[in-house]
């Protein structure tokens, strides 16, 4: 399965839409406008509305709220930071903890773990999953 890469999001292609279409999802999904899109594209505004109307159409929704949200749920597009937070939670389900520690000096040469960076790191990884 071939995979595109438009700002923050990676898109699958071979899944009901074009190329060109899916591109213009993406941009939709970073928050672009058209006109944004099609300077990023490198094509007329025109084009990017047609390509969402052809999205749209295909998914069968009539707001670019819901064509992003059906795209993630079928899997056509997905935002980047899934892979690192999938890493990050499998080091913590299998104890590897060692990723998320963040070492400090401390008073008579003893080191401390600062645990609660790693918390965070933790509670946002699960939130982004």
């Amino acid at each position: 399965m071939n995979a595109l890469t438009f700002g923050t999001w990676t898109g699958n292609l071979g899944m009901g839409l074009a190329e060109r279409e899916l591109q213009c999802v993406m941009a939709v999904a970073c928050g672009m406008t058209s006109k944004a899109a099609a300077r990023e594209l490198g094509v007329a505004k025109d084009t990017v509305d047609k390509r969402l109307l052809s999205a749209s159409t295909k998914l069968g929704v009539i707001k670019r709220a819901q064509l992003v949200a059906v795209a993630m749920q079928k899997g056509l597009i997905s935002p980047v930071a899934t892979a690192l937070a999938l890493v990050l939670t499998l080091h913590s389900m299998i104890g590897d903890d060692v990723a998320l520690r963040v070492r400090r000096g401390g008073n008579g040469g003893e080191r401390k773990i600062e645990t609660r960076v790693a918390t965070r790191r933790h509670e946002c990884a699960l939130a982004v999953a």
